[in-house]
């Protein structure tokens, strides 16, 4: 794997579990990640318009992109507010490409391996073992939700974004959810929930909510997909560790092994 690209698929894995912390520690977080969500598309605008090249066949996919990115970004919202980050999150990024898989082999009738097969039960046993003894229904609801919507729209975007510049992509594919996102919000809690969102904390973390999507997609010009997905999941393990340090969550040694357990997986589906 060329040292760029390890470098874009880390500094991806190291910035996305740095957001989600931060989010988590709002006072209200699923406001505070659609604030976040909509002051990013403003502030990455310039930059996707300066680079912007839009292939006209990029349109459908943006569309079907952006729909399944709202239900992420206000699944994610709801989860960073009333679920356990150490437990959903692994979950999701873990089952994401299993998914993935699954639709690759099942639907488009993709070969596999037995390395995969083995990534699958590997991911299997993480999931358990981040579940815990004793399982918190909420956050593992939350987390396979939210694993469909990534495996969804991780198969349009791998197509999609062949059509577009990365940056000029991941803008038009995140209007929508922005939008849409402030919306549910201000319709659930009230514009006031929004308007208390709009601290100096969420401006700062903003620009890092798109930046770890626009890493990847440019990690993808310089490597295969493979390495890049494994190194990409290391956030699982970073993530976990913050939940415990920054956020107070209490993370056993035995979710902390179904992290790891989760990382190996899907490194090896990644093969």
């Amino acid at each position: 794997m060329p040292a760029g690209a390890l470098g874009l698929a880390l500094g991806a894995a190291v910035v996305h579990a740095a957001w989600n912390v931060l989010l988590a520690r709002a006072r209200e977080p699923q406001a505070a990640t659609a604030v976040a969500f909509a002051l990013a598309v403003v502030i990455w605008a310039p930059v996707a318009a300066a680079r912007w090249r839009v292939e006209g066949g990029a349109w459908p996919y943006v569309a079907g992109s952006a729909a399944l990115e709202s239900a992420y970004v206000v699944l994610l919202g709801a989860a960073l507010g009333g679920a356990r980050l150490s437990v959903f999150y692994p979950l999701a990024r873990g089952l994401a490409p299993v998914l993935v898989l699954a639709v690759a082999v099942v639907a488009l009738g993709a070969s596999t391996s037995w390395r995969q097969a083995v990534g699958v039960c590997a991911v299997g046993a993480g999931v358990l073992l981040v579940r815990g003894r004793r399982p918190d229904p909420a956050s593992t609801a939350y987390g396979l939700a939210i694993a469909a919507t990534i495996a969804g729209y991780t198969i349009v975007d791998n197509s999609g974004v062949t059509r577009a510049d990365p940056l000029a992509y991941v803008e038009l594919v995140m209007i929508p959810p922005a939008v849409l996102s402030l919306a549910f919000v201000a319709a659930r809690r009230g514009r006031s929930a929004v308007a208390a969102a709009l601290r100096w904390e969420t401006a700062l973390v903003a620009p890092l909510t798109l930046a770890p999507y626009a890493l990847v997609l440019y990690a993808l010009r310089l490597a295969p997909a493979a390495p890049v997905a494994a190194v990409r999941e290391t956030s699982v393990l970073l993530v976990t560790a913050l939940a415990a340090v920054v956020l107070k969550e209490h993370v056993s040694a035995w979710r902390a092994a179904g992290a790891a357990a989760v990382v190996v997986g899907v490194a090896l589906l990644a093969v």
